[in-house]
């Protein structure tokens, strides 16, 4: 449903419910009424819209009980694999990896980027309970040519939590349909929004 349809239907409610009370009330109904209907119809989803993309990560706005917290940004962090590697029986090292999350104030979609291979979200949600914020998604892993024959393509979920307001660092977990899993942890974060790994390390030179 779009912001707009959304829109038309409250208001087709709102004026149902208030002509009825009238009508109930006075048994009385004038046309001349709804004249202004199509004007409120346009100016809320005209504000429909604002909240959506803007108003609602202002932050007076953020403070405000019910408004998702904003995650928007491009963030850095560290992805920790748990698979243990048959020839050596160790564990891979820790790799640097950056979340991209864009954000609206009714929906949040993710990309993991890293040096091999890019993950896209496919759904995505911001959840808060009892003051704790989680962000959780379910993602399609894409590898880079060069490393298909050793890592291939999967899907896989990861749940992380959220800490601060506005938001100060990311931690959790991921698994796959590899059955393999492993803990991410991200701290440094960049408004910007970026589309691959070069241009997000870009982004972070000369923090280290």
């Amino acid at each position: 449903m779009t912001n707009r349809t959304r829109v038309q239907l409250i208001a087709a409610v709102v004026v149902a419910v208030f002509a009825g009370g009238i009508w109930l009330t006075s048994g009385q109904l004038h046309a001349q009424w709804l004249r202004f209907y199509g004007a409120a119809v346009f100016l809320a989803t005209i504000a429909l819209s604002l909240w959506e993309v803007f108003i609602w990560r202002v932050r007076p706005v953020q403070r405000l009980q019910g408004v998702p917290p904003n995650l928007r940004g491009t963030w850095r962090g560290t992805l920790t694999s748990l698979w243990t590697d048959p020839n050596t029986g160790g564990l891979p090292p820790p790799k640097t990896v950056y979340l991209v999350i864009r954000q609206r104030a009714s929906s949040v979609s993710v990309t993991l980027l890293t040096n091999e291979s890019r993950s896209s979200s496919f759904m995505g949600q911001v959840d808060t309970l009892d003051g704790s914020t989680t962000l959780s998604y379910s993602y399609r892993n894409r590898p880079s040519p060069s490393v298909e024959h050793r890592s291939r393509f999967h899907h896989g979920s990861a749940l992380l939590d959220v800490s601060g307001r506005p938001a100060i660092r990311l931690v959790g977990r991921y698994w796959t349909d590899r059955d393999s899993r492993g803990e991410l942890d991200f701290e440094g974060r960049c408004k910007a929004i970026v589309d691959d790994f070069n241009a997000a390390e870009k982004l972070f030179d000369g923090e280290d």
